[in-house]
Order: C-alpha cells, then structure tokens, then sequence
C-alpha cells in the first residue's frame, strides 16, 4: 500500500518506520530543512535518535509530492496541527486520498473532536477515520509488539484499512464507532495528568488504580452522552489507552503531573517537557463539554483547578478524596 504520513514528530516518525517494513511510505513534514537533516542522517534525532529509518522510507517537504498516488494519508500532528493539516490537502490540485489521524484531543476553543474538524473541511463523503489505541512511539518504531483501533463511521473502510496495515508487530482492529474511539483517546491524558500527580505525592499504588478506575468512569459518562458505545471504553482505545498512559514512564501526560507535583509551574515543566502534552489544552476543552452536556468528571475539573487557576496539588488530591461517597453507578449513598 502506498502511504503519505503528514507529520513527523515523534509518532509521525515511528508509524512510518514501522509502516515502511511492509508499505511504501513517504514521510512529509512542510519544515525543509527539519526533512533535508532527517534524510541525512536516517533518524529523526530529536525524537527518537536510537531508531533508523529503514532504507525504503522516502522524505519529503512537498506536500503534493508526498501524497501523489498515495492510496491512504494519515495526519499524525498535534490536535492543533490536524485542521490546517487539513486545509493544505484540500488545496492542492488534485483530491486528497482517503484520510486517517492519529490526532488525539479537542480542538482548542471549539471542543469539536476531530472527525468533527474533518467534516467541516473535507468534502461529504469523502473516507476518514482514526488510529488510536495504547501505544507509545519509541516501542512501535523500535518493533514491538503494539495493538491499536482503526475506527471509521464507514466499517467497510476501517475493516479495509486495518486489514491492509496489520502486522504481527503492529496488531490492527476495525472499530465503527468513531466517537468512543476518539473520546477515549483524548481524555485519558487529562486522566495521566491526575495519575502523574498522585504518583508525585507518594500516594500508593492504591491511589493510582483508584484514580485510573474512576477516571474511565468518567471517560465513558462523556463518550456515552456524545453517542459512543461503552464497549469501546473496555477496549484499546478505552482501558488500554488509559493503562497505558497513566502508568508508562513514557507518556508525557504523566510526566507533567510528576513535575506539578514537584510545584514546578506549568510553563516550565512544558519547557523542560520539550514535547506536546496533549491533556494539558485537551483538559479545558473537556470540561467545557462536560458542563455543557453536564456529565459530572471531578477528576477533570480537579485537573483544571490545577493547570489553569493555580491550586496546589496536595489540595486539589485531598479535595477529591473529600468528595462524597457514592455507588459505583454514580448516585449519592444514603
């Protein structure tokens, strides 16, 4: 299969490293000069400098060249890069080939998930979807073993596209609710964050499945009152992603909730961070849909305190232990 994949950040990189051992990929950044030093030297050495690119990967800095008779173009940018990602395919002279994201999170300011983004820049009808699942992009490019969703309000073409892109090493499942699929995706960071914090303040392992339970609570209550299934929220987008993110040392999302902990302020631990934090904006939009649909997340609203109004963590962690007990399903206990 012949693949464009737009961007060439950390994840853009290493699904092309991946998808290049069996696919002919091409991996396009608009940064010429970031592209020429790539080609060079045969490793993204920012992002993953210990994980050559195999031979037959092509790069590019032309957009029309990189997707020229390519037969599927994944976006693997920032949530913030997907719609101007977007913008650029669409003006070019000849149609974009069928699309896939690897976008993860709200759109700043609209709160639109992406497919949400997509509609309002793609032609009606035109195949889109999403790969998203538990996986951190060193291990992928380093070629070991993965599993993630492919997920598309068409199921014929999410079934098409995960059964051309499966590898033993890179375990594809179809999945036609989009919706849960990228809700799960994009709230589990906000989840890491609090996880990353809890972790900081020696609150246990205890705490931390505590906090990882309850988080998933509140991801399906959002992904449910958007129209998702709560089956998807017990698979690789769901649980998975969320195991994942709130207990690898790799995900940066935890990592910004260890260095809050610290009492590092926001902006500096994004500096010393030096990658996306994708909850980190996602928190707010979350909140607000929350509110608007309103879906009570405590944990996420704790997030915000934290990230936005200057609470300390120690309190933000003692006002949810605080809260009042509950059954499981929700209601108040008499």
């Amino acid at each position: 299969m012949k693949l464009a994949i737009l961007g060439a950040g950390a994840w853009g990189s290493a699904l092309a490293i991946a998808f290049a051992r069996h696919h002919q990929v091409t991996l396009w950044a608009r940064d010429a000069e970031q592209i020429r030093r790539m080609d060079a030297e045969r490793v993204n050495q920012r992002y993953l400098p210990d994980c050559p690119f195999p031979e037959p990967l092509t790069l590019s800095s032309d957009l029309a060249a990189a997707t020229r008779d390519a037969e599927l173009a994944l976006i693997v940018t920032p949530m913030a890069g997907l719609r101007p990602t977007l913008k650029s395919l669409m003006a070019l002279d000849a149609p974009p080939p069928p699309i896939l994201w690897a976008c993860k999170g709200f759109e700043a300011g609209s709160s639109l998930l992406p497919h949400q983004v997509a509609e309002e820049e793609l032609p009606a009808g035109h195949l889109y979807g999403a790969l998203s699942g538990p996986s951190f992009a060193r291990e992928v490019a380093q070629g070991l073993p993965a599993a993630a969703a492919i997920a598309s309000d068409h199921a014929e073409f999410a079934a098409s596209v995960a059964r051309e892109l499966h590898s033993p090493l890179l375990r594809l499942y179809a999945n036609d609710d989009l919706v849960g699929v990228e809700v799960g995706g994009a709230v589990k960071n906000v989840m890491a964050i609090a996880t990353g914090v809890a972790d900081g303040l020696d609150f246990g392992l205890n705490a931390r499945a505590a906090l990882i339970t309850r988080g998933l609570a509140e991801i399906t209550r959002l992904a449910m009152a958007l129209g998702a299934s709560p089956q998807t929220m017990m698979g690789l987008s769901g649980m998975g992603d969320l195991i994942l993110t709130c207990t690898g040392a790799l995900s940066r999302n935890r990592q910004v909730g260890l260095k809050l902990a610290e009492g590092k302020p926001l902006q500096q631990v994004l500096d010393e961070l030096g990658h996306v934090a994708e909850g980190v904006a996602t928190a707010r939009e979350v909140l607000t849909m929350a509110e608007r649909l309103q879906v009570d997340m405590p944990i996420t609203a704790a997030v915000c305190g934290l990230l936005y109004q200057g609470h300390d963590p120690q309190q933000v962690v003692d006002g949810l232990l605080r809260r009042s007990p509950k059954s499981e399903s929700g209601g108040l206990l008499d």
